[in-house]
């Protein structure tokens, strides 16, 4: 017996009947011999790490446009948050903590450059050819953009939680859905810990309910929600959170949405990202050859417009601004 079959067979005791075992895994879309030390779902949880866009999500925005500080979330750090949370829960009701583990690392790998802004300025671009949607595109991304379009061939279970981490149906597993709560949990808790430390809001700001029924602190707010989570258990239905909790976590995400998401401070760079984005985009539809030639395979297989979007999705934030700033700003030589 090798170390995955040893691993395995701990996955019967630990994982519990709701959960779903390595074992069990409704496979890859390309066939592989499985490996002798790691399960399927660990593997994936590998492939995900080292990808290039695992790396590129440290230069992109969580929700802060360039902060100036190095304490801001960037949509690394808020992937690390939500995986994290989302395996505390994950061993507390017997879930697999792999599978939980892989979904959590993957979620977001599709997300664009400036945070949902950039993602408006896509879907905005796309419109006419489908849109643009981030968990669309993070499940595009493992599936045919990363390793020179052959993609991380993931299993269905992972590859179902990235897609279903914010739209609906919810995901097949119990393990997709609570990194969907977990993901909320994490950005709705550090969303407000970044906008304090900004000077947008203040603690006392936060709603009388909101402090009340989930606590006066981060750390306390995150520990009530994780614990009413697991309190609920997941005996039969989705996991969820209880009633009281769930209300205030309600308003307390109507209060962000329009104290942080939508306010001017926070938001008054977001007019820029729609010309920059749109400048960039236009310049590679008009300039093809400069996306290399993985690019022009998708422009050839999917479209021109779909392998621009593609091109210019993966950006971080630094990349697109300088990419701008070389299209359009003309060189110091040149204006003397």
């Amino acid at each position: 017996m090798n170390i995955r079959e040893e691993t395995q067979r701990l996955e019967e005791l630990v994982v519990g009947p709701r959960g779903v075992r390595a074992v069990n895994t409704a496979g890859r879309r390309i066939s592989e011999e499985e490996d002798d030390v790691r399960t399927a779902f660990q593997r994936d949880v590998d492939r995900i790490t080292h990808s290039k866009a695992f790396r590129r999500m440290k230069q992109k925005t969580q929700v802060f446009l360039d902060p100036e500080g190095d304490h801001y979330r960037t949509r690394l750090t808020h992937t690390l948050e939500v995986t994290r949370v989302a395996r505390t829960m994950a061993r507390a009701l017997r879930l697999n903590e792999d599978l939980t583990e892989a979904i959590g690392l993957g979620h977001d790998l599709g997300h664009t450059p400036f945070g949902h802004a950039g993602e408006r300025a896509l879907n905005e671009l796309m419109k006419d050819v489908g849109g643009f949607r981030h968990y669309e595109q993070s499940l595009r991304v493992v599936d045919v953009l990363e390793k020179d379009g052959r993609g991380l061939n993931l299993t269905y279970e992972v590859r179902d939680g990235i897609l279903r981490h914010t739209c609906d149906p919810l995901a097949a597993t119990l393990e997709g859905q609570l990194v969907r709560l977990a993901d909320k949990i994490a950005y709705i808790n550090h969303d407000v810990d970044d906008s304090i430390r900004a000077g947008i809001l203040r603690e006392e700001d936060i709603p009388g309910e909101v402090r009340e029924v989930l606590g006066r602190r981060y750390s306390m707010r995150i520990n009530t929600i994780v614990s009413d989570v697991i309190q609920q258990g997941c005996d039969k239905g989705p996991v969820h959170m209880g009633e009281k909790v769930g209300h205030a976590v309600d308003a307390f995400y109507a209060y962000l949405n329009e104290n942080v998401y939508h306010n001017p401070v926070v938001k008054g760079e977001e007019r820029k990202v729609l010309g920059l984005i749109s400048g960039i985009y236009d310049h590679y539809y008009r300039n093809p050859d400069l996306m290399g030639r993985e690019f022009a395979a998708i422009a050839d297989r999917d479209g021109l417009r779909r392998a621009v979007c593609d091109y210019v999705a993966g950006m971080t934030d630094t990349y697109a601004i300088a990419v701008h700033e070389d299209i359009f700003v003309p060189k110091a030589w040149m204006v003397k």
